[in-house]
């Protein structure tokens, strides 16, 4: 189950819905341990690959390599430029890059005729409820280890 929240934007003052998290994130235990029970890896090994794991990434994308995981997709640099553009291509230089940004894309199936049928990490059906209606009870249902909907904009770096 997903969860979204009702906001108002500011830019013409429609409604819309906003995913939302709740909870604190799932650690690198938590996703060990199931890693672990759904393959034959202990779960010490498999803690250890994910401890590795962002590190080797990141020096693959340091040498101007995107890094693809299958069953998961592609990550990869973006630069973030200060405003001050120049006048022609010969005056670009790397001085004008202030910040760098992982990019990540979602593995995706296509089929044939190059529709998408898969995209990894979205469940084929996701089953949206409005945290709102879940918080005072016009739902049943208790969501799986959260919090109550704090997670929210307090505590979801995401938004």
């Amino acid at each position: 189950m997903a969860f979204y929240k009702k906001f108002q934007s500011k830019l013409n003052d429609l409604w819309y819905p906003k995913a939302i998290t709740i909870g604190v994130p799932i650690t690198t235990d938590k996703v060990a341990d199931k890693l672990s029970l759904l393959s034959t890896v202990t779960r010490g090994d498999t803690y250890a690959v994910l401890k590795n794991l962002g590190g080797v990434m990141a020096d693959y994308m340091g040498m101007g390599r995107t890094v693809k995981i299958e069953g998961i997709g592609t990550f990869y640099y973006t630069a973030a430029a200060n405003k001050k553009g120049v006048a022609t291509s010969d005056e670009v230089n790397a001085g004008q890059i202030n910040g760098v940004r992982v990019r990540f894309l979602p593995e995706v199936k296509r089929s044939s005729g190059k529709q998408i049928t898969t995209r990894s990490m979205v469940e084929s059906s996701v089953d949206w409820t409005d945290i709102e209606k879940l918080m005072n009870g016009s739902i049943d249902g208790n969501p799986d280890g959260g919090d109550g909907g704090n997670g929210g904009d307090d505590g979801n770096p995401l938004g």
